[in-house]
């Protein structure tokens, strides 16, 4: 249950810019993600949050409107095309439990059979782009046409010198992908599947962008020109995958800060869902020890707080 408070749509953004304020004066942000050159030179210092409401309005403060590398963030969105698509049948290929591993882990792996714990760690995005693949054709750019319809922004792209890196540094991710593909839970083949999940990983967006794009699942599966992507129980299930499995190994202190689903990619952004009332993402490229940013999990925990909205 959403709790609602008297909060208005026109008291967000001075929140917002409390939270902002805040932040500014707030020391230790964290560190960049060094794996990756791009990401590493990212002012730890910077942050953006924006706030999306069911129609479409959009608030922001800092640099809201800044791009930045989604990362881990767009796995929602290839989940849910796949979701829409196949329906049940997918979790057959991946679970729905927390994996108390990072990120990356081959360790789990092994002693389940090739089925990941759940779509959100890498081997678990790696078998929903895959499945994703066969169903399209082209994951990677089937999720491109998404963001930009729902964020309205027809300019978003790949970020070439990210996806490269990527590659360069992409040998844990081929190792996940063989792996499964010898418990027959791979389809495609593994280059052909690493090109679309590296590409998929480099697509630049802004804060606003983001929570734009997903007030889908604000609005319980419908997109912004009305159409349903999801049912209400599909929605229900990605938004319950994001509260406990979408912050990596540290889902559990997320929801006890925070109390809303939400998503982190260690390009620092953060999504998050009000069910029936707004999505949200910030942004800031300090991360803490566990891959999700520290300005930006502090910004959410404030912003339910002085809102009162939560899934509690």
């Amino acid at each position: 249950m959403v709790i609602m408070t008297s909060t208005s749509s026109l008291a967000f953004l001075p929140i917002l810019e409390r939270i902002a304020e805040e932040t500014a004066r707030t020391p230790g942000r964290g560190r960049p993600a060094d794996y990756i050159p791009a990401l590493a030179a990212r002012d730890p210092r910077s942050f953006g949050m924006a706030v999306a409401e069911l129609d479409g309005t959009v608030y922001g403060v800092g640099d809201w409107r800044q791009p930045f590398s989604t990362q881990s963030i767009t796995k929602v969105f290839t989940l849910a095309l796949d979701l829409a698509r196949e329906g049940d049948d997918l979790w057959e290929h991946v679970g729905r439990e927390p994996s108390g591993n990072p990120f990356n882990s081959l360790v789990q792996l092994e002693y389940e059979h090739g089925i990941p714990r759940n779509p959100f760690i890498n081997a678990g995005a790696l078998v929903v782009t895959d499945r994703l693949q066969t169903r399209t054709g082209d994951a990677a750019g089937e999720l491109l046409a998404f963001l930009r319809a729902e964020s309205g922004n027809a300019e978003l792209g790949f970020d070439r010198e990210i996806a490269a890196s990527e590659t360069q540094h992409g040998d844990r991710n081929a190792a996940l992908a063989h792996f499964m593909a010898s418990y027959g839970n791979i389809d495609n083949p593994v280059p052909v599947l690493l090109d679309q999940y590296f590409r998929q990983c480099s697509i630049a967006a802004s804060c606003a962008d983001l929570a734009l794009a997903t007030t889908f699942l604000a609005r319980h599966g419908i997109r912004a020109d009305g159409t349903r992507l999801l049912t209400r129980s599909q929605a229900k299930q990605v938004n319950a995958v994001m509260l406990t499995c979408g912050t990596y190994d540290a889902a559990g202190d997320f929801a006890h800060r925070v109390g809303l689903p939400g998503k982190s990619g260690v390009g620092g952004g953060i999504i998050a869902v009000v069910p029936g009332r707004c999505a949200l993402c910030v942004w800031s490229p300090g991360l803490d020890e566990r891959g999700n940013s520290v300005a930006g999990v502090a910004a959410l925990d404030r912003f339910t707080t002085l809102t009162g909205l939560s899934v509690f």
